[in-house]
């Protein structure tokens, strides 16, 4: 493996504080630093950077350990042939990106679903139950989906944390300097190389996320797929426009 390089390490040392910190403080981290819903009353406008130095809670420590490690391990090549400025200005940009597409896919759900219920002139105090608490009546479900309240209240509640959209945009710009380089997935240990491997990563990611929405029934899994395939989208765009432009280092560092 290739030696760690100084903004990998920096931004590995960042993410382990805000894990550290956000368990240790509680509530208040989550609410301040994760990502709403621009609905919720608890957005604010730094979130889309912060939430990417977030986790999910102890005792779940695979979400930052695979991150991090996907971190290491690719950031450290990047930033070898990049430079710094040019690699964080990717990685937090990938960052923004996910945290955009992800909101976009939130409002889109949420706005829906109350379109629905105002059009069929639901009370408002009805449609508050739904989306503070989850709670509604069965004759609701002759009018509206099953999926599409699922989606309204989890687009409105859950907050989106992790570095997961920038670590997508960094394994596309490896797809696209390392195309041979072999990978392999910790649960089918056989090597694919990087031109491979990544697209079939997205495509994986599009299938639960499109599974996950109301546009395919209800029963997400946990996991903000559009987020990834938003950090991805804008590190396809970058490399692509680069590689176009022959956006070296030299213009950089």
């Amino acid at each position: 493996m290739m030696r760690m390089t100084e903004t990998v390490k920096q931004l590995l040392i960042i993410n382990v504080i805000f894990y550290i910190g956000s368990n240790y403080v509680g509530d208040m981290t989550y609410q301040l630093f994760a990502l709403f819903s621009p609905d919720n009353p608890n957005f604010n406008y730094w979130q889309p950077l912060t939430s990417m130095f977030m986790h999910a809670r102890f005792p779940n420590l695979m979400h930052i350990v695979f991150n991090m490690f996907a971190l290491v391990s690719f950031g450290s090549a990047l930033e070898h042939f990049w430079g710094a400025r040019k690699f964080l200005f990717f990685y937090i940009s990938c960052g923004l990106g996910a945290a955009l597409l992800h909101m976009g896919v939130n409002y889109y759900q949420y706005h829906h679903a109350l379109e629905i219920l105002q059009e069929a002139n639901v009370p408002a105090e009805v449609i508050t139950t739904i989306v503070k608490e989850g709670r509604y009546s069965n004759a609701l479900l002759e009018i509206i989906s099953l999926s599409d309240l699922e989606a309204m209240y989890h687009a409105y509640n859950t907050p989106a944390v992790g570095a997961s959209g920038a670590i997508y945009g960094l394994l596309i710009a490896f797809a696209f300097m390392f195309p041979n380089a072999e990978l392999m997935m910790l649960f089918i240990p056989v090597p694919i190389k990087a031109k491979y491997f990544v697209p079939g990563l997205l495509v994986l990611d599009l299938v639960l996320g499109f599974k996950g929405s109301s546009i395919f029934g209800s029963g997400g899994t946990g996991v903000a797929h559009f987020a990834h395939l938003g950090g991805a989208l804008t590190g396809f765009i970058m490399m692509w426009y680069w590689k176009k432009n022959s956006f070296n280092r030299n213009r950089w560092d």
